[in-house]
């Protein structure tokens, strides 16, 4: 495990349309969800609430404190503005050391692949994978050994990942993680479906993005107050 993330908020009774000004202040508005408890709606300066996420992403337990109180928590949602991709709102979920968590676990492949030496390529086909820990078990990240790609149709699996004591992967087994392809082959594809085929995952970026804007959209409007306050089923 990487070293510990630390962030310290405010508590804000500022919500629906004020919080516009939060954030040209440079703050970032969030709530923290603690077991069922009253949610705590709070603030921080943009950097460093951003910082924090970069570093722990959803995976890691940051250690926060707010006045007084202190929580270990996990980043359950973080909203981007879509248009400049700017951190506009984040969903922190309180853990407890004997509580096991699920989360999202980055996964990547070791650098040395023997098909990219003979000019193969390489698609990736899953980036994350979820798990089930402890809070203070889960891993920062998957490395895979891709020594084993090498030629046209091998691929690697959910169920290669060498797998911590204490960590349950929850993806299924068989779901490919990345697979070997052949340049031509892929040209073809592209060709048969106009030259102008997009990623697989065109449409989840877009929807992300549409339910960012949606968010950041409800935080400011005074009828979604209720909402926020209430813990999400996530």
């Amino acid at each position: 495990m990487s070293e510990d993330v630390n962030l310290t908020l405010e508590e804000r009774k500022v919500t629906g349309k004020a919080v516009k000004q939060l954030r040209r202040d440079g703050l970032i508005p969030g709530v923290i969800h603690d077991h069922g408890k009253d949610s705590v709606h709070v603030a921080g300066k943009y950097l460093d609430v951003h910082r924090a996420y970069q570093q722990a992403g959803k995976h890691h337990p940051i250690q926060i404190k707010v006045g007084g109180k202190a929580y270990t928590a996990l980043i359950k949602t973080a909203e981007f503005e879509p248009r400049k991709h700017q951190l506009n709102h984040v969903v922190f979920g309180a853990v407890k050391a004997d509580e096991k968590v699920t989360a999202e676990i980055p996964v990547r492949l070791t650098e040395d692949i023997p098909a990219e030496k003979a000019s193969l390529i390489v698609i990736n086909q899953l980036d994350t994978v979820e798990v089930e820990a402890l809070a203070n078990a889960l891993p920062d990240e998957f490395v895979i050994d891709a020594s084993g790609l090498v030629e046209i149709g091998d691929k690697v699996t959910v169920a290669d990942i060498a797998v911590p004591a204490g960590v349950v992967i929850l993806t299924e087994p068989e779901h490919t993680i990345a697979t070997v392809y052949e340049p031509s082959a892929l040209a073809a594809a592209n060709d048969a479906a106009g030259g102008d085929a997009e990623p697989e995952d065109a449409e989840s970026v877009e929807a992300e993005e549409a339910a960012a804007e949606e968010g950041a959209q409800a935080e400011e409007s005074p009828s979604e107050d209720k909402k926020e306050s209430e813990p999400k089923s996530e």
